[in-house]
């Protein structure tokens, strides 16, 4: 039912009339693909879901279940398109239907980036970074097609505007703020370059990444090449292969990492040093929700569930929760030791040695 807030359950293998097995064998791969369904990207924001195998005493086969917890962000688009259900049919939200899911929104426990920031107005975003660059990943071309709704609207369905308190959210703000640092001062990432080994050695290049969200991961992106030190390494009498000090994937995994799960309140920015024998990258903000040191990095919860949904659809992040190992995978195969990290009590932080 409807803003029942009660979870809904996808059973795979029942019959549609009867609710009989089918005989489907339900396979441990096929429990697999379903648990993918959070970390494809093609459902935002990422669904909560629990996904088991039902055993029957009919003896004609199990039944997968997945139940879906309710969201408290809706709309939840699949490739960009709000589906709703309308007694036993589903189709296509219509805006009045959307505006219906956005008044749903939950009140109380939202995340720090779902909660409008006061005083702040339509004017402080740069509106031509949203519908420009922005709505155009984020949302089907027909839909967008088909919008007559205010700007404010078509934000508020993406969860960058608060209708109700006609402000922008703190994560419009984090994506589209015509100056962030005016309203979240530590919203940047600090990058140090020292000459040796501790951050008592000569300074060699520093420089700060700020501005909306979008030009950060950009210019971060372009810069990883740079400090990742391609070279050419013997390994034959005449063969030659290419090494770099760390592999320009997993710094940017790492690094966006980082931006996904700050805490964007805190006073302190993202720090990103490099020393002659490895890179630290460390974000303010520990651990969040159910995620612990002795369950890092299979467990994941979101600090930031509508920066994560924006990471995505730019392109930041391919895969919800598997950052962390494709780092690790990377490193190996470039010949790096594995990435060491630091469970803080007001931080979280990752050590990357150098290739020796």
């Amino acid at each position: 039912m409807a803003g029942a807030h009660l979870p809904g359950f996808l059973l795979i293998g029942a019959d549609d009339k009867t609710g009989d097995p089918t005989g489907l064998e339900v396979t441990d791969e096929l429990l697999r693909n379903l648990s993918g369904l959070t970390s494809d990207g093609n459902i935002l924001p990422p669904p909560a879901i629990q996904v088991y195998r039902l055993k029957l005493d009919l003896g004609r086969g199990d039944i997968a279940v997945v139940e879906v917890q309710p969201s408290d962000l809706p709309p939840v688009r699949y490739k960009g398109v709000a589906w709703i259900r309308r007694g036993p049919r589903k189709g296509i939200a219509n805006e009045t239907e959307e505006s219906i899911l956005i008044e749903r929104r939950t009140a109380s426990a939202r995340t720090f980036d779902a909660q409008a920031c006061k005083g702040a107005t339509l004017g402080d975003l740069a509106l031509d970074v949203f519908t420009n660059t922005y709505r155009p990943m984020a949302v089907d071309a027909e839909i967008i097609a088909e919008n007559h709704r205010p700007i404010e609207h078509q934000l508020a369905s993406l969860r960058f505007f608060d209708l109700a308190q006609s402000s922008p959210t703190q994560a419009g703000l984090i994506l589209f703020a015509k100056d962030l640092l005016n309203w979240l001062p530590n919203a940047y990432v600090q990058y140090v370059r020292f000459e040796g080994t501790d951050m008592g050695s000569d300074v060699a290049v520093e420089k700060r990444f700020q501005g909306d969200l979008l030009s950060i991961v950009r210019n971060l992106q372009a810069f990883v090449e740079l400090v990742t030190n391609t070279r050419p390494v013997r390994i034959g009498a005449i063969e030659e292969m290419q090494v770099a000090d760390y592999p320009a994937v997993a710094i940017r995994e790492f690094l966006m990492n980082a931006l996904l799960h700050r805490s964007y309140e805190a006073p302190a920015p993202v720090r990103f040093l490099q020393f002659s024998d490895r890179i630290e990258i460390q974000n303010p903000g520990p651990l969040y929700g159910a995620a612990r040191p002795d369950n890092f990095p299979k467990q994941t919860s979101y600090r930031n569930p509508i920066i994560a949904e924006a990471l995505r659809t730019l392109g930041a992040v391919n895969r919800f929760g598997s950052g962390i190992e494709r780092a690790q995978a990377r490193l190996a195969r470039n010949g790096n030791s594995p990435a060491v990290f630091e469970f803080g009590d007001t931080y979280f932080g990752v050590t990357v040695p150098a290739h020796s």
